[in-house]
């Protein structure tokens, strides 16, 4: 990820959103108090179309050959490209840089969204309500709503967005609230289903990005916790 080493501030208080989640779900707050301090920093904040752009190249990658494309990338263009220049842009110099052919084609249709105004611009998007921004930007190939989520979380900052479909939150509630017995790993069939997690996340509205950040943290003390794969499951 390729920032200035700033954060920015959120845009909701942090100490009412823990206050409000402790309160309405005694067990949530468990959680809470063992994990400590809500720490999110929010990564700086370009165009939509630049955090889409680096989402799509570093989907489906691990980090550091993600990064190493997308270093690869910003070294060819001299940073990220304007929409209409990565449009102009032939496939050799990206193919060379390591983006395969399937993101090649969704990031042209990411620079031909944003010039049609599709993708909106960092002034317009601030503006929008969360489903808005989902229904425009799962517009563009290979952006689904996951990817969404994660912009309005770490990007936006946006207070309640719950991600029913992301592992690491499926993973952490089913430690968190379902009687697993810690004599044996936690298996697929642990995982809540997306209605499940709507249902219990209605206690935690409208601080569901924070709720979903404990849940994060959750596996975390699994790992760290756990002596025989108690949080195995990958």
């Amino acid at each position: 990820m390729i920032h200035d080493g700033k954060s920015r501030k959120l845009p909701f208080d942090p100490a009412e959103a823990v206050e409000h989640l402790s309160k309405s779900d005694p067990k949530l707050g468990a959680l809470i108090e063992r994990a400590g301090p809500f720490t999110l920093k929010l990564d700086p904040a370009p165009s939509p179309f630049e955090s889409l752009l680096e989402s799509i190249l570093y989907q489906q990658l691990h980090g550091k050959a993600a990064a190493t494309i997308h270093r690869r990338v910003r070294e060819y263009f001299g940073g990220d490209p304007a929409p209409q220049l990565l449009l102009d842009t032939p496939d050799d110099p990206l193919r060379a840089a390591g983006v395969s052919g399937n993101k090649i084609r969704a990031l042209r249709d990411l620079a031909a969204r944003t010039l049609d105004g599709t993708v909106p611009t960092h002034a317009a998007i601030k503006r929008m309500t969360d489903s808005e921004i989902v229904e425009r930007l799962t517009a563009v190939r290979g952006i689904g709503p996951w990817t969404v989520e994660m912009l309005l979380i770490f990007r936006m900052g946006r207070p309640d967005v719950l991600p029913v479909s992301d592992y690491g939150v499926r993973k952490g509630f089913a430690l968190t609230f379902q009687r697993i017995p810690k004599t044996r790993p936690l298996a697929a069939e642990d995982l809540p289903k997306p209605e499940v997690l709507l249902k219990r996340g209605k206690k935690w509205a409208p601080f569901r990005s924070v709720a979903s950040w404990y849940l994060w943290r959750a596996c975390d003390l699994a790992k760290s916790t756990a002596p025989s794969g108690r949080a195995s499951l990958q």
